[in-house]
C-alpha cells in the first residue's frame, strides 16, 4: 500500500468524522426556530425574526482567546475556553446595541483529538447558550506542519441584529451620564502575555494557591469571561442606554474612551468597585498599578452609560438579574480623557 495518503501526511479523516458526530447534539442544542437546515452542511442559514424592527442592521464581530489557550494546554483543561471565545465576540457586538443571533467558530490544530476538541466545542455551545445565540457552523482544520501535535488555536465570528435608530454610539452620550460597571469574573481573555510573564519570571506553578485566592492559580486564571448579552439586552428594553464599552485589552480607560465624544471626558472612582483578588495577586507579584490599569479590566467587564436620572433604576434591574452592577463614575465636560481615580 502506498505511503502517499492523507493519514500518512498527518491528517486523519476518520477522527474528523468522529469529532463531528461527537459534537452534533451539543451544537444543535443551541438552535431555535430561526436556524434553517440540518447540522453539517456546507453553509448555515438563519432567518432572523424582525418583529418590531423598522430598519434592520446586521452587526458583526470576530476575535480569539489569545495566549490564555497556553494555560488551557498546560493544564489540559479545555472545557471553558470556548466560553471565552464566544464572550469576546458577543460582548463586542453588544456594545453597539445588537442582539446576538448566531456564532461560528474556527479551530486549527496540529492533530485532531476528538475528545479534546469536543470539550472545546461544548464550551462554545455553553457560551452561545449564555449569550442567547445559535452555534450554526464552524471549521476544524488539521494542519500538522503548521501546529504541534496536541496544540490548537481558536477564532470566532458573531453576528447580531439591531434597529438602526436604536444603535448605541458616541453621538448618544451626554454630559452627566452615569457610568454603571458590570463586574468581571477575573482576568477574562486579555493580558495573558503579561500574566504568563509573571508566572515564568517568579517561577510560579499553576497548581499553587496564593493567599489572595480561593482556588489554585490555574483554576483562577481559567475562569471564563463573563457574557453580558442577556442582561444588557433585557435592560435596554426598560432603561435608556446611551453607550457601552467592553473592557478588554487596554483596560478601563483605554476602552471607555472609544465610546466618548471628543468634547466629553469621564471620571471613574476606583474605590466604587471591587478590585478582584486575582488583580491583588498580580500587584503583589510586582505589576505596577498604572501598568495593571493599562492592561487588565481590574474587576469591570463592561461599562454602560445611562442618563443620570435612570441610573438607580438600571442598577436595580441589573442586580435583580444577578449582576454586580455599581455606579462608578460620570461623564463630564472637559478634555477627551478617562481618569480612574485610585
Amino acid at each position: 500500500m502506498s505511503d502517499l495518503t492523507y493519514a500518512k501526511a498527518g491528517v486523519d479523516i476518520d477522527a474528523g468524522d468522529a469529532f463531528v458526530a461527537r459534537i452534533k447534539e451539543r451544537v444543535v442544542s443551541t438552535h431555535g426556530p430561526e436556524v434553517i437546515g440540518d447540522f453539517g452542511g456546507f453553509g448555515a442559514a438563519f432567518a432572523p425574526m424582525l418583529n418590531g424592527i423598522e430598519e434592520p442592521v446586521l452587526v458583526s464581530g470576530t476575535d480569539g482567546v489569545g495566549t490564555k489557550l497556553m494555560l488551557a494546554h498546560e493544564l489540559e483543561a479545555h472545557d471553558t475556553v470556548g466560553i471565552d471565545l464566544v464572550a469576546m465576540c458577543v460582548n463586542d457586538i453588544l456594545t453597539v446595541g445588537a442582539r446576538p443571533l448566531f456564532f461560528l467558530d474556527y479551530i486549527a490544530t496540529g492533530l485532531l483529538e476528538p475528545e479534546v476538541l469536543a470539550q472545546v466545542v461544548s464550551g462554545i455551545a455553553e457560551g452561545c447558550s449564555q449569550g442567547r445565540c445559535a452555534l450554526i457552523g464552524g471549521e476544524t482544520a488539521e494542519m500538522p506542519d503548521m501546529y504541534e501535535a496536541g496544540s490548537y488555536d481558536l477564532a470566532g465570528f458573531a453576528v447580531g441584529l439591531a434597529d438602526k435608530k436604536k444603535l448605541l454610539s458616541v453621538d448618544s452620550v451626554e454630559e452627566g451620564d452615569a457610568l454603571i460597571a458590570l463586574a468581571s469574573s477575573g482576568v477574562h481573555s486579555n493580558g495573558f502575555s503579561l500574566v504568563r510573564h509573571v508566572l515564568k519570571s517568579k517561577g510560579l506553578s499553576l497548581s499553587s494557591q496564593p493567599a489572595e485566592l480561593n482556588s489554585t492559580l490555574g483554576e483562577t486564571l481559567l475562569t471564563p469571561t463573563r457574557i453580558y448579552s442577556a442582561q444588557v439586552m433585557d435592560l435596554m428594553g426598560e432603561v435608556p442606554v446611551h453607550a457601552a464599552a467592553h473592557i478588554t485589552g487596554g483596560g478601563i480607560a483605554g476602552n471607555l474612551i472609544r465610546v466618548l465624544p471628543e468634547h466629553l471626558g469621564a471620571t471613574i472612582q476606583a474605590d466604587s468597585f471591587e478590585r478582584l483578588p486575582v488583580f491583588q495577586w498580580l500587584l503583589r507579584e510586582g505589576v505596577a498599578l498604572e501598568e495593571a490599569y493599562k492592561v487588565f479590566n481590574m474587576g469591570i467587564g463592561m461599562v454602560l452609560m445611562v442618563p443620570k436620572d435612570a441610573s438607580q433604576a438600571a442598577i436595580a434591574k441589573l442586580n435583580a438579574m444577578g449582576e454586580d452592577a455599581r455606579l462608578v463614575g460620570h461623564v463630564h465636560q472637559g478634555s477627551h480623557e478617562v481618569q480612574v481615580l485610585d
